[in-house]
């Protein structure tokens, strides 16, 4: 009697078979895609100093150093002026700056045009301005700078003009406290054009946590680049929280991509402008409705909560415990080996590893093989560092000890902390 053998659908079209593997591999290519590369610029650190923007000076002299010498004199008084300082010499003057910022100048051979910043020592200013130089801030704001040009909507996904323009800005002095993302690693995974749009207070209060934030602010810069090597028109548009609130609009143009990067910075002001006004206007408040309190856990998941807290602690009483004496047999020493209690059937714990990944292949080599090890359920990537080292959550139904001695079968060298394992090859 011969027995006829039914196969699956997608071994008897191999099409089907071939087509999905393709799709995986697409799949996870796209996401590595989004993590890897170059990306991220590090905003630079703010200082508390007060700085006056967008001075212009024009001077003649003698010589084009003794212009630049008198026109920074003069940035000083007009900047001193601007922000309604008391009448002082202008030696007192030269004594509260502690900088001077150049944004564009020209020198000739006797006369000097530029536009200038300066910066006073809030310290030493503190003293002449009293109150006027302190002014209450808002709570930290997130800040998510969107960049809309050519159809493409643009956050963190690759370093951009907007991007910089936000990192490179000093709010020290600006009654907003601004939170900057990086925009490196998995910044650009959570942090997208996608969550503009998002209205949960769940999804928000889980983004925000990230970076300690209260609530959002989503500068967005409309680019329209009119031809090649000519003017770039701006249009800007400020909004804030998570029901994506308009504030405030402005256009802006430069007359080529060259003079982006000007526009842009002084579009930065202008944005910090409108939030501080904003602010004032008491319409810059964080939104209530983030603060969702204490939330009650689902009972699944505070069952694995606690299973994995009682391994941990079973696990920590094996190591503190002290070892077993040893009994005489046949003139031979035996040391009783340690037991090791199996978790509850169905447990699972969570568990942090550090990967050495000092080359993209050893990034995927070390996560295929930590997701092929005998007993872990599901693996996350954390944060990526080529050339460095990678973090990883690993859920493993077993203690740490065992999944350290699982890894070691996987050829792994293994340092075994008390919640998490760093590995390499």
């Amino acid at each position: 009697m011969h027995q006829a053998i039914t196969l699956p659908s997608a071994l008897r079209r191999p099409g089907l078979l071939f087509a999905g593997l393709a799709l995986l591999c697409a799949l996870g290519a796209v996401v590595w895609a989004q993590v890897g590369g170059e990306r991220g610029i590090a905003p630079i650190a703010a200082s508390t100093d007060i700085e006056v923007a967008g001075i212009e000076v024009d001077v003649t002299a003698k010589t084009g150093a003794e212009a630049r010498e008198q026109a920074w004199q003069e940035a000083a008084k007009k900047a001193w002026a601007k922000i309604d300082g008391p009448q002082v010499s202008d030696s007192q003057i030269a004594g509260l700056v502690s900088a001077i910022v150049i944004e564009r100048e020209q020198l000739s051979s006797n006369r000097y045009i530029a536009t200038l910043g300066v910066i006073f020592d809030r310290q030493r200013a503190s003293g002449y301005l009293g109150s006027a130089g302190l002014a209450s801030r808002s709570a930290p704001m997130m800040l998510i700078p969107v960049t809309v040009s050519a159809g493409t909507e643009l956050v963190f996904e690759q370093r951009n003009p907007w991007q910089r323009a936000w990192a490179e800005y000093q709010a020290g002095s600006s009654t907003i406290d601004y939170v900057r993302p990086v925009g490196s690693g998995g910044d650009s995974l959570l942090v997208t054009y996608g969550q503009v749009g998002r209205r949960s207070r769940v999804w928000w209060r889980n983004v925000l946590d990230q970076f300690g934030a209260a609530d959002v602010l989503i500068p967005i810069a409309r680019l329209r680049y009119t031809y090649p090597g000519g003017p770039v028109e701006g249009t800007f548009t400020a909004r804030f929280g998570p029901d994506n609130t308009y504030l405030d609009s402005f256009t802006m143009s430069a007359e080529s991509p060259d003079k982006l990067p000007q526009m842009l910075t002084q579009a930065v002001r202008r944005f910090d402008g409108i939030f501080a006004k904003a602010l004032a206007d008491g319409k810059l408040r964080p939104d209530p409705t983030l603060n969702l309190g204490a939330l009650e856990l689902d009972p699944a998941i505070q069952r694995l909560v606690e299973l994995g807290r009682a391994l941990l602690a079973q696990d920590r009483a094996a190591r503190e415990a002290p070892p077993p004496e040893a009994t005489s047999e046949s003139g031979d020493a035996i040391t009783a080996a340690p037991i090791r209690t199996p978790p509850p059937e169905g447990s699972v714990a969570l568990y942090t590893v550090q990967v050495a990944t000092p080359d993209a292949a050893a990034f995927d080599s070390a996560v295929a093989a930590v997701r092929g090890t005998t007993g872990v359920r599901s693996t996350g990537v954390r944060s990526t560092a080529i050339g460095g080292t990678s973090v990883m959550t690993v859920s493993y139904g077993g203690s740490i000890g065992e999944l350290a001695d699982a890894l070691r079968a996987r050829g792994f060298t293994v340092r075994q902390g008390s919640n998490a394992l760093a590995i390499s090859r």
